[in-house]
Formats: structure tokens, C-alpha cells, sequence
């Protein structure tokens, strides 16, 4: 996933609120989201990597969020464990905080590429930076926009493509100018608004690549609010892909 988009406390039934796309090579196989009752902890929803058999995105019964994306760094022996497997374990924990000293702990003991990591549940919303060396913020109630080289008010440019670096930055300002909550908006108005940003090529988040073999896989819309959490998923770029209903518990 390289685009992830967290209203966080913004709305009052809906503490957290997250749009994301998914940027992946194109033949590499995945399962659309599904419910998980596989290990311990709570029961997860959430997509799955066919290859390595994590999730890079998902909620689970407690209400507690998970989500990642690449980080372009190079980590000294990094791939030892799949960052996917790192998001799956994640969810096993029943607060955003239990999950949070769980990514501390994992990242003491295995070495994984790098990522960007997002933690949230309703009392709680935290990033990790992982580039060999840890480092964890807690956001502010908000809206965030976190992409391949940070947030939209926290960057870095990759040394390898400082061009695409900076303009990834530049369209998660935008997006984040965007989807400023607008004076008395419903979390329902706030959400389409979201859906249609990830697929507007004007924002440059729906990624396709001109050879083919990398771009935009899906698309996913989560909603852990106190009626119920949803979860909207759309199988495909979604500027081309409508978005279905996975799951709603009550």
C-alpha cells in the first residue's frame, strides 16, 4: 500500500475513519478481505497476501487498526520477515497500544524492510518509521496522510528518486488540503469525498504504470465507529472499480 488516509477523533460516531490504496506488482496474487479466526487475539478482517500470507491493511473485532506502506530506504538485512506478517500480528492485540509495544518489540527481533506503520483505535493513533532504526509519533486529532516517503507534513527525500520522492510529497499536501474537514460535514459526505480522491488521477494516488506490472491493486475504506464497523472494498484501481461492502458488525 503506498497511499493510507486516517481521520482520526474527526467524527464523533467514527473515531477512526481510513481510505488507502494499495500500489503492488500486478501479478502478484491476493485474496480480497476476509474474516480471520486463525491464531490468537481477536478476530481479524482484513485482505491477504497470497505469496507470503500477511495483510498490509485491516481492522479487527476490538476496534483496532492496522496499516502500512512501503518506506523507500534500504535496511541492512532487511526482508528477514515479511512487513506483512508484522501488520497480521499487530491485529492479534486487543488496543492500539498493546499493538503499538508489540511493533516495538518485533522490530527488536526480526529485521524487516522498511515501512510506514499506522496503529489506531479509539483512544489511540500512532506512526512507525522504520529505516533500520525506529521512531514512533503519536498523532493529533486530524486528518493524516501518509505515504511511501512520510506524512504530508513530514518528509524525507529518497536518495535513489529524489523526483518521485517530492512529488509524492506534494500529493499527500494536496490530498491533505482536500480532505480537510469541511464545518459541520457528515463522516457519510467526509467518506465519499475520500473514496473519490484515491481515484482521481489529479491527485496522482491511483498509480498505473505505463509497462504494466506495477500500479494500484485495490482500494479499501474502513469504519470503526460506535454503531459498527464497515469496511468497503474496491478490487481494482479505483478509478475503474466500485467499492462493495466486505463486512458490518454491529
Amino acid at each position: 500500500m503506498c497511499t493510507l488516509i486516517l481521520a482520526w477523533q474527526v467524527f464523533q460516531d467514527a473515531p477512526v475513519v481510513v481510505a488507502a490504496n494499495r500500489d503492488e506488482l500486478l501479478d502478484r496474487p491476493a485474496e480480497p478481505p476476509q474474516r480471520w479466526t486463525d491464531g490468537e487475539g481477536p478476530a481479524i478482517v482484513a485482505p491477504r497476501d497470497s505469496e507470503a500470507g500477511g495483510t498490509w491493511v485491516g481492522y479487527n473485532d476490538e476496534g483496532v487498526f492496522v496499516g502500512i506502506t512501503n518506506r523507500w530506504v534500504e535496511v541492512e538485512g532487511g526482508g528477514e520477515r515479511s512487513r506483512g506478517h508484522l501488520v497480521r500480528d499487530a491485529l492479534r492485540h486487543e488496543t492500539a497500544e498493546d499493538a503499538a509495544r508489540f511493533v516495538e518489540r518485533s522490530v527488536r527481533d526480526h529485521t524487516y524492510d522498511g515501512f510506514n506503520l499506522v496503529v489506531a483505535d479509539e483512544n489511540a493513533a500512532l506512526l512507525f518509521e522504520w529505516d533500520g532504526v525506529l521512531s514512533v509519533r503519536n498523532f493529533d486529532p486530524g486528518v493524516n496522510v501518509v505515504v511511501n516517503v512520510g506524512t504530508q507534513d513530514s518528509w524525507y527525500v529518497p536518495a535513489e528518486r529524489p523526483e518521485v520522492g517530492e512529488q509524492q510529497a506534494n500529493n499527500a499536501g494536496r490530498v491533505w488540503e482536500t480532505l480537510q474537514v469541511e464545518p459541520g460535514e457528515s463522516m457519510e459526505s467526509w467518506r465519499e469525498r475520500a473514496r473519490n480522491v484515491l481515484g482521481d488521477h489529479e491527485f496522482g494516488v491511483c498509480v498505473h504504470d505505463p509497462d504494466g506490472r506495477f500500479g494500484t491493486r485495490s482500494s479499501s475504506v474502513i469504519t470503526l465507529g460506535k454503531g459498527g464497523f464497515e469496511y468497503e472494498f474496491a478490487d481494482g484501481p479505483p478509478c475503474e472499480t466500485s467499492f462493495e461492502p466486505v463486512e458490518r458488525q454491529h
